[in-house]
C-alpha cells in the first residue's frame, strides 16, 4: 500500500485548500474516462465531450500523451504538480509547461510501466500538456468555477467540523476509498504497493477536494505534499442546497428551511453561505427571522459568531419528517 509517515506536528499544521488547477486536472481525468459517476457529472460530460474530443482529434500527440500519462495506479508526475494554497491556475500550469522534456518522458515511462512509444519521444510534451490543461480550464471548468468553488468550500466546512468532532483520524479514514489512518504516524494514501514515504518535518501538507469522483496524491520535492479527494457525495451533485424535510419547506419556505436544516451543528454565516449557495444578505435575513421566531440562537466561539437550532427548532425539524424539498 502507499504509506506516508506523517509527524503529529505536520498533521496538526496541515490544512484544506482549494485549487482551480486540481479541479481542472480532475476534470481532464473525467473527460478522459468519458463516464460520469452521478447525474451532475454525466450532464457536464454531455456538454463538454464533443469539444474535448474534437480538440484531441486535432492533436493526436496530445491524445497519445494522455493515454500514457494516466496509468492504472500512477499519474505522470509532471502533469499534476502539487499546487500551493491559494495558487491560481496559471501559476500551477506554468510549472507543467516548465517541466524538462527528459523528466516528462521519464514520468511517462513510469506511468506506462514500460518503454515510451516512438511518437512520444519528443521535446514538446510539457507544452502540449499545458496547452491541453489550459483548454480544459478555459472551456470546461472556468465557466463553472464559482459554483464549483462554493461546493468545495462547503466540503471544507463539513470536513473541518468533522476534525473538531472526531479528530484527524476520522477525516483521513473517510477521504476516499483506500485512505485510512493507521496510527503511529502512518497514513495509507492509496492501496497500491509503493514504498513508504516519510514526510519531513516542516513540510506543507494540504488536503484538496475536487468535484469529480476521483483522487490522487502529489508532492513538490520535499517541501509540499497534497492529497486530492472527491468532495462529499451530496455536494458533488449539480445543486447547492442540501435536502430538507418537505413539510418544513412548505411551512417556512424552502430557502429558510435549508438554513434551519443545516443548523443541527453550529455554523457561521460564512459557512452557511458556502453550504447553501445563497448570498450573504439572504442568509442574514433568514437568520434574523429564525432568531426572532426562537428557532435558532447565537453562540460566540472566539471571534466567530455561530448559529445553532434551539430546542424549538429541533422539534420543528423533527416533526416535519423526512423529504427532499429544497433540491
Amino acid at each position: 500500500m502507499g504509506l506516508w509517515q506523517i509527524g503529529i506536528d505536520t498533521l496538526a499544521s496541515s490544512r484544506f485548500a482549494l485549487s482551480p488547477f486540481a479541479e481542472t486536472f480532475a476534470s481532464l481525468r473525467l473527460l478522459h474516462t468519458g463516464s460520469g459517476a452521478h447525474p451532475g457529472e454525466r450532464a457536464w460530460l454531455r456538454a463538454q465531450l464533443p469539444g474535448y474530443r474534437a480538440r484531441l482529434a486535432a492533436d493526436p500527440v496530445a491524445a497519445l500523451l494522455l493515454r500514457a500519462a494516466f496509468g492504472t495506479s500512477w499519474n505522470a508526475d509532471f502533469l499534476c504538480p502539487a499546487p500551493g494554497a491559494g495558487e491560481e491556475f496559471e501559476e500551477t500550469v506554468a510549472r507543467v509547461r516548465a517541466a524538462g522534456p527528459g523528466k516528462a518522458r521519464d514520468d511517462l515511462r513510469v506511468s506506462l510501466r514500460g518503454p515510451l512509444p516512438a511518437a512520444l519521444d519528443r521535446d514538446d510534451l510539457p507544452e502540449r500538456a499545458a496547452a491541453l490543461l489550459t483548454y480544459v480550464w478555459e472551456a470546461a471548468v472556468r465557466p463553472h468555477w464559482e459554483r464549483r468553488r462554493r461546493v468545495l468550500e462547503a466540503d471544507v466546512v463539513a470536513r473541518t467540523a468533522q476534525v473538531s468532532r472526531g479528530g484527524w483520524a476520522a477525516v483521513l479514514d473517510s477521504l476516499r476509498p483506500g485512505t485510512r489512518w493507521l496510527g503511529e504516524s502512518g497514513f495509507q494514501v492509496n492501496p497500491w504497493p509503493y514504498p513508504p514515504r516519510e514526510i519531513p518535518a516542516g513540510a506543507e501538507l494540504l488536503f484538496t477536494p475536487v468535484t469529480p469522483r476521483t483522487g490522487w496524491v502529489a508532492w513538490q520535492e520535499r517541501e509540499r505534499y497534497a492529497v486530492f479527494y472527491p468532495c462529499l457525495g451530496v455536494l458533488a451533485e449539480d445543486h447547492h442546497r442540501r435536502p430538507v424535510p418537505a413539510g418544513l419547506g412548505a411551512l417556512v419556505g424552502s430557502a429558510r428551511a435549508g438554513v434551519l436544516a443545516l443548523l443541527g451543528t453550529p455554523l457561521s454565516t460564512t459557512q452557511l453561505t458556502a453550504l447553501t449557495g445563497q448570498g450573504l444578505g439572504s442568509v442574514g435575513r433568514h437568520l434574523r427571522v429564525l432568531l426572532d421566531a426562537g428557532l435558532v440562537e447565537r453562540r460566540r466561539a472566539g471571534r466567530s459568531v455561530l448559529y445553532v437550532r434551539t430546542a424549538a427548532g429541533e422539534m420543528l425539524v423533527a416533526a416535519s419528517g423526512p423529504g427532499a424539498g429544497a433540491g
